[in-house]
């Protein structure tokens, strides 16, 4: 008997509900399926994976992980978050942003705690990959049946709830693209799987495309440079990353690329200088309140306050590290930089691993784009951001205990390195 296999017995039923909580992230049912609406299917599962996850803990008096630094960051940012109703231009805003922010943090804590084998590693990435299928035909399908009305500024694919906006769309499937090209790449792949895999980046990639978001595409260009940079069989990753961009030179409609060259001339475009707007506000409201902002959730409630004239309609932040700033300001940052940075570092450490050093790397490439997308879109309420940062700590705590168990001699048995997604025939 090793470690893994008793990681493997704890938690089942709760590892199950958080398995289904990522696959709905991108399955959105109760969208498409109105009678699920009344259940609440996201969270149902995730706080049913929270409460066994932590019902456990206390009923045999185990230890909750709360994993360091980073996740103490977290806690501390959300605790700001809450905090921040006292001084908020919108309490009532800053209220219902600080709840959904501990819940989310929730979700993290639970998943550390939880997905602490390669095996688990591996299923809660291949769950988000199938699942991304749902939603790339879901903007695809929007994009071919729309019409100028429809259509978000007459042309950009969307989908429903969160896919509502093209940008959001674009940098929630670019996440997916590395991990499943990760798991295409993986020559221990059932060739099922990889089929599969192939299908969700080709319809990723498609749909990015249809959204016609620039920092969407910035976000998977960077993402899958640095995948194929770090990948160990470097011909191979190379080959696969010039496929998607030949895909992508010869596919890609003639407006995509029209609209990505307007970054030259933002001055003329509407989007653009929303941007600039917003940045110019983030400025005025941190020399107004550097420290700890206008309250979480109040940054657009906040907007007449700081606009310059011609600046008449109110936008987000349009950078998830500048809407922090504005939000909780310095303090608020502090946090938020040593939970991101604590998530990124641990993912690519991972990276070395002999055992889940494949899916880390895709998990690092993940991040870098994600981040990217999160520097022209600012969500701190994704689910998504926390989901693929709490993979990118697991990932880290997994190697970190491969290393511990190499050190004192504990023996890996052969079948151990390959998960269920990886080509076993036992889904769990």
């Amino acid at each position: 008997m090793v470690v893994s296999d008793n990681a493997e017995r704890r938690d089942v039923v709760a590892f199950y509900a958080l398995t289904a909580f990522a696959a709905l992230m991108y399955m959105v049912p109760q969208a498409w399926i109105p009678a699920l609406a009344p259940l609440r299917l996201a969270l149902l599962t995730s706080g049913l994976a929270a409460g066994l996850m932590a019902l456990r803990r206390v009923g045999r008096a185990e230890p909750l992980f709360f994993d360091g630094a980073r996740g103490l960051a977290l806690l501390a940012f959300s605790g700001l978050a809450l905090a921040s109703m006292t001084w908020s231009v919108n309490p009532e805003v800053t209220r219902y942003t600080a709840i959904e922010l501990l819940k989310l943090t929730a979700i993290y804590l639970t998943l550390v705690n939880v997905v602490t084998t390669p095996r688990r590693l591996a299923v809660m990435c291949g769950a988000v990959v199938l699942a991304s299928i749902v939603t790339s035909h879901g903007v695809i399908n929007t994009y071919l049946t729309g019409t100028p009305a429809t259509l978000v500024e007459g042309y950009r694919a969307h989908w429903v709830e969160v896919y509502a906006d093209p940008n959001r769309s674009a940098m929630n499937l670019a996440v997916v693209v590395p991990l499943a090209v990760a798991f295409l790449a993986r020559k221990e792949s059932h060739w099922v799987w990889r089929t599969v895999c192939a299908v969700a980046v080709t319809v990723a990639v498609v749909a990015i495309v249809f959204t016609f978001s620039r920092g969407g595409f910035i976000g998977l260009s960077v993402a899958m440079a640095i995948w194929a940079l770090r990948e160990q069989k470097k011909l191979r990753s190379v080959l696969i990353g010039a496929a998607l961009a030949l895909g992508l030179v010869l596919f890609a409609p003639k407006s995509f690329w029209q609209r990505n060259e307007t970054v030259a001339t933002f001055q003329q475009d509407a989007s653009a200088m929303g941007r600039v707007y917003a940045w110019q506000v983030t400025s005025r409201i941190s020399l107004d309140k550097p420290l700890l902002g206008v309250g979480a959730g109040s940054f657009r409630f906040a907007w007449p306050l700081y606009a310059p004239p011609e600046a008449t309609r109110a936008y987000v932040a349009h950078n998830v590290f500048l809407d922090v700033i504005g939000e909780l300001g310095w303090v608020g940052l502090l946090f938020f930089l040593v939970f991101a940075g604590g998530a990124a570092g641990g993912a690519f450490e991972a990276s070395r691993s002999t055992r889940v050093g494949w899916l880390a790397r895709g998990l690092s490439a993940s991040m870098a784009g994600y981040l990217i997308c999160q520097l022209f879109s600012g969500y701190i309420l994704s689910a998504h951001l926390y989901v693929l940062f709490g993979l990118a700590a697991c990932a880290q705590r997994i190697a970190r205990t491969q290393a511990v168990e190499e050190s004192v001699g504990i023996p890996v048995v052969k079948g151990q390195l390959s998960a269920s997604w990886e080509g076993s025939n036992n889904a769990a």
